[in-house]
Protein backbone atom coordinates (compact mmCIF):
# COMPACT_ATOMS: atom_id res chain seq x y z
CA UNK A 1 0.00 0.00 0.00
CA UNK A 2 1.39 3.45 -0.94
CA UNK A 3 2.45 5.57 1.99
CA UNK A 4 -0.05 8.28 2.76
CA UNK A 5 1.96 11.53 2.93
CA UNK A 6 1.09 15.20 2.65
CA UNK A 7 2.75 15.18 -0.80
CA UNK A 8 0.81 12.35 -2.44
CA UNK A 9 -2.39 13.47 -0.77
CA UNK A 10 -1.91 16.91 -2.28
CA UNK A 11 -1.19 15.33 -5.66
CA UNK A 12 -4.34 13.24 -5.45
CA UNK A 13 -6.39 16.32 -4.74
CA UNK A 14 -4.90 18.10 -7.74
CA UNK A 15 -5.68 15.23 -10.14
CA UNK A 16 -9.19 15.29 -11.56
CA UNK A 17 -11.19 12.23 -10.48
CA UNK A 18 -12.04 9.95 -13.41
CA UNK A 19 -15.40 8.36 -13.93
CA UNK A 20 -14.91 4.65 -14.49
CA UNK A 21 -17.98 4.47 -16.68
CA UNK A 22 -17.48 7.49 -18.95
CA UNK A 23 -13.76 8.29 -18.79
CA UNK A 24 -14.70 11.85 -17.90
CA UNK A 25 -13.42 13.57 -14.81
CA UNK A 26 -15.84 14.38 -12.02
CA UNK A 27 -15.29 18.06 -12.75
CA UNK A 28 -16.19 17.50 -16.42
CA UNK A 29 -19.32 15.54 -15.44
CA UNK A 30 -20.37 18.31 -13.09
CA UNK A 31 -19.87 20.88 -15.82
CA UNK A 32 -21.76 18.72 -18.32
CA UNK A 33 -24.78 18.21 -16.06
CA UNK A 34 -24.67 21.53 -14.23
CA UNK A 35 -27.13 23.24 -16.53
CA UNK A 36 -29.74 20.42 -16.51
CA UNK A 37 -29.44 20.10 -12.73
CA UNK A 38 -29.84 23.83 -12.20
CA UNK A 39 -32.75 23.83 -14.63
CA UNK A 40 -34.29 20.98 -12.66
CA UNK A 41 -33.85 22.89 -9.43
CA UNK A 42 -35.47 25.89 -11.05
CA UNK A 43 -38.46 23.77 -12.03
CA UNK A 44 -38.76 22.46 -8.46
CA UNK A 45 -38.70 26.03 -7.11
CA UNK A 46 -41.38 27.07 -9.60
CA UNK A 47 -43.53 24.04 -8.68
CA UNK A 48 -43.21 24.78 -4.96
CA UNK A 49 -44.16 28.40 -5.54
CA UNK A 50 -47.11 27.30 -7.68
CA UNK A 51 -48.25 24.87 -4.97
CA UNK A 52 -48.02 27.53 -2.25
CA UNK A 53 -50.02 29.93 -4.43
CA UNK A 54 -52.56 27.19 -5.18
CA UNK A 55 -53.04 26.41 -1.47
CA UNK A 56 -53.39 30.12 -0.68
CA UNK A 57 -55.82 30.58 -3.54
CA UNK A 58 -57.83 27.51 -2.47
CA UNK A 59 -57.96 28.88 1.08
CA UNK A 60 -59.24 32.21 -0.20
CA UNK A 61 -61.79 30.46 -2.42
CA UNK A 62 -62.93 28.28 0.46
CA UNK A 63 -63.52 31.34 2.63
CA UNK A 64 -65.55 32.95 -0.15
CA UNK A 65 -67.48 29.72 -0.70
CA UNK A 66 -68.32 29.48 3.00
CA UNK A 67 -69.71 33.00 2.89
CA UNK A 68 -71.69 32.21 -0.26
CA UNK A 69 -73.27 29.06 1.15
CA UNK A 70 -74.33 30.34 4.58
CA UNK A 71 -77.75 31.48 3.43
CA UNK A 72 -78.29 28.30 1.40
CA UNK A 73 -77.48 26.16 4.44
CA UNK A 74 -80.03 28.19 6.41
CA UNK A 75 -82.63 27.32 3.75
CA UNK A 76 -81.61 23.66 4.06
CA UNK A 77 -82.09 23.74 7.81
CA UNK A 78 -85.53 25.27 7.31
CA UNK A 79 -86.36 22.42 4.90
CA UNK A 80 -86.64 24.88 2.00
CA UNK A 81 -84.83 22.40 -0.19
CA UNK A 82 -85.31 24.01 -3.59
CA UNK A 83 -84.08 27.37 -2.36
CA UNK A 84 -81.14 25.67 -0.69
CA UNK A 85 -80.36 23.80 -3.89
CA UNK A 86 -80.82 26.56 -6.48
CA UNK A 87 -80.44 29.68 -4.37
CA UNK A 88 -82.37 32.92 -4.53
CA UNK A 89 -81.15 35.12 -7.41
CA UNK A 90 -83.37 38.00 -6.31
CA UNK A 91 -81.37 38.18 -3.10
CA UNK A 92 -78.08 37.24 -4.80
CA UNK A 93 -77.92 34.00 -2.84
CA UNK A 94 -76.08 31.13 -4.49
CA UNK A 95 -77.53 27.66 -4.27
CA UNK A 96 -75.56 24.77 -2.85
CA UNK A 97 -75.32 23.06 -6.22
CA UNK A 98 -73.68 26.14 -7.76
CA UNK A 99 -71.31 26.48 -4.80
CA UNK A 100 -70.31 22.82 -5.19
CA UNK A 101 -69.52 23.34 -8.86
CA UNK A 102 -67.91 26.78 -8.72
CA UNK A 103 -65.80 26.06 -5.65
CA UNK A 104 -64.94 22.43 -6.32
CA UNK A 105 -61.66 21.49 -4.66
CA UNK A 106 -62.26 23.66 -1.59
CA UNK A 107 -63.51 22.46 1.78
CA UNK A 108 -66.69 24.51 1.45
CA UNK A 109 -67.30 23.29 -2.10
CA UNK A 110 -66.82 19.75 -0.88
CA UNK A 111 -69.40 20.23 1.89
CA UNK A 112 -71.79 21.84 -0.59
CA UNK A 113 -71.57 18.67 -2.69
CA UNK A 114 -72.69 16.67 0.35
CA UNK A 115 -75.65 18.96 1.01
CA UNK A 116 -76.61 18.87 -2.67
CA UNK A 117 -76.55 15.08 -2.70
CA UNK A 118 -78.74 14.92 0.41
CA UNK A 119 -81.25 17.33 -1.08
CA UNK A 120 -81.55 15.29 -4.28
CA UNK A 121 -81.97 12.16 -2.14
CA UNK A 122 -84.80 13.81 -0.21
CA UNK A 123 -86.39 14.84 -3.52
CA UNK A 124 -86.26 11.29 -4.83
CA UNK A 125 -83.74 12.17 -7.56
CA UNK A 126 -81.45 9.29 -6.79
CA UNK A 127 -79.04 9.42 -9.75
CA UNK A 128 -78.33 13.09 -9.08
CA UNK A 129 -77.89 12.34 -5.39
CA UNK A 130 -75.31 9.66 -6.12
CA UNK A 131 -73.50 11.90 -8.60
CA UNK A 132 -72.96 14.62 -6.00
CA UNK A 133 -72.27 12.34 -3.05
CA UNK A 134 -69.58 10.62 -5.09
CA UNK A 135 -67.78 13.96 -5.25
CA UNK A 136 -67.75 14.29 -1.48
CA UNK A 137 -64.87 13.09 0.67
CA UNK A 138 -64.04 13.84 4.27
CA UNK A 139 -61.47 12.97 6.90
CA UNK A 140 -64.28 13.26 9.41
CA UNK A 141 -65.39 9.69 10.13
CA UNK A 142 -69.01 10.53 10.88
CA UNK A 143 -69.57 12.70 7.79
CA UNK A 144 -67.87 10.28 5.41
CA UNK A 145 -69.89 7.35 6.75
CA UNK A 146 -73.11 9.37 6.46
CA UNK A 147 -72.30 10.13 2.85
CA UNK A 148 -71.76 6.45 2.04
CA UNK A 149 -74.94 5.47 3.89
CA UNK A 150 -76.87 8.06 1.87
CA UNK A 151 -75.45 6.56 -1.32
CA UNK A 152 -76.61 3.18 -0.05
CA UNK A 153 -80.09 4.62 0.40
CA UNK A 154 -80.08 6.00 -3.13
CA UNK A 155 -78.97 2.69 -4.64
CA UNK A 156 -81.53 0.87 -2.52
CA UNK A 157 -84.32 3.06 -3.90
CA UNK A 158 -82.99 2.37 -7.40
CA UNK A 159 -83.32 -1.36 -6.65
CA UNK A 160 -79.56 -1.77 -7.07
CA UNK A 161 -78.97 -4.17 -4.20
CA UNK A 162 -75.33 -4.85 -4.99
CA UNK A 163 -74.29 -1.21 -4.72
CA UNK A 164 -76.61 -0.60 -1.76
CA UNK A 165 -74.80 -3.37 0.12
CA UNK A 166 -71.43 -2.02 -0.98
CA UNK A 167 -72.02 1.47 0.43
CA UNK A 168 -73.87 0.39 3.57
CA UNK A 169 -70.93 -1.88 4.31
CA UNK A 170 -68.44 0.95 3.75
CA UNK A 171 -70.46 3.15 6.11
CA UNK A 172 -70.70 0.44 8.78
CA UNK A 173 -66.99 -0.37 8.68
CA UNK A 174 -65.70 3.22 8.62
CA UNK A 175 -64.60 4.35 12.09
CA UNK A 176 -67.38 2.54 13.99
CA UNK A 177 -69.22 4.42 16.75
CA UNK A 178 -72.10 3.69 19.13
CA UNK A 179 -74.36 6.42 17.76
CA UNK A 180 -74.58 5.65 14.04
CA UNK A 181 -72.88 2.37 13.16
CA UNK A 182 -75.75 0.16 14.44
CA UNK A 183 -78.19 1.91 12.11
CA UNK A 184 -75.84 1.37 9.17
CA UNK A 185 -75.59 -2.31 10.08
CA UNK A 186 -79.39 -2.52 10.16
CA UNK A 187 -79.54 -1.02 6.68
CA UNK A 188 -76.86 -3.46 5.54
CA UNK A 189 -78.72 -6.44 7.00
CA UNK A 190 -81.98 -5.39 5.35
CA UNK A 191 -80.19 -4.96 2.02
CA UNK A 192 -78.86 -8.51 2.39
CA UNK A 193 -82.40 -9.70 3.08
CA UNK A 194 -83.67 -8.05 -0.11
CA UNK A 195 -80.96 -10.00 -1.95
CA UNK A 196 -82.03 -13.20 -0.15
CA UNK A 197 -78.59 -13.48 1.45
CA UNK A 198 -79.91 -14.64 4.81
CA UNK A 199 -76.57 -15.77 6.18
CA UNK A 200 -74.95 -12.37 5.66
CA UNK A 201 -78.04 -10.65 7.05
CA UNK A 202 -77.82 -12.75 10.23
CA UNK A 203 -74.13 -11.87 10.56
CA UNK A 204 -74.87 -8.14 10.27
CA UNK A 205 -77.60 -8.38 12.93
CA UNK A 206 -75.25 -10.35 15.15
CA UNK A 207 -72.61 -7.64 14.86
CA UNK A 208 -75.07 -5.12 16.28
CA UNK A 209 -75.88 -7.43 19.18
CA UNK A 210 -72.24 -8.28 19.90
CA UNK A 211 -70.42 -5.02 19.24
CA UNK A 212 -73.10 -2.51 20.26
CA UNK A 213 -75.07 -4.15 23.11
CA UNK A 214 -76.39 -0.80 24.40
CA UNK A 215 -77.80 0.25 21.03
CA UNK A 216 -81.54 0.81 20.73
CA UNK A 217 -81.38 -1.40 17.62
CA UNK A 218 -80.42 -4.52 19.59
CA UNK A 219 -83.99 -5.70 20.24
CA UNK A 220 -84.88 -5.56 16.53
CA UNK A 221 -81.52 -7.07 15.60
CA UNK A 222 -82.19 -10.10 17.82
CA UNK A 223 -85.65 -10.60 16.34
CA UNK A 224 -84.54 -10.28 12.73
CA UNK A 225 -81.42 -12.35 13.31
CA UNK A 226 -83.56 -15.30 14.41
CA UNK A 227 -85.68 -14.95 11.28
CA UNK A 228 -82.61 -14.69 9.00
CA UNK A 229 -80.99 -17.72 10.62
CA UNK A 230 -84.16 -19.78 10.18
CA UNK A 231 -84.41 -18.86 6.50
CA UNK A 232 -80.71 -19.52 5.99
CA UNK A 233 -81.03 -22.98 7.55
CA UNK A 234 -83.98 -23.83 5.31
CA UNK A 235 -82.04 -23.16 2.10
Amino acid sequence: MAELTEKNTAEAVKQPTQSKNTGMSTEELIEKYKTPVLAGLGIVVVLIAAFVFYKYNQSEKSTTAQEEMEAAVFYFEQDSLELALKGNPAKEIMGLEEVAEEYAGTDAGNLAAFYTGIIYLKQGKFEQAISHLENYSSSDGIMQARSWAAMGDAYSDLKDGENAIKYYKKAAEHKPNEQLTPSYLMKLALAYEVNKDWKSAAEAYDKIITDFPKSQDVADAKKYKAKAQALSASE
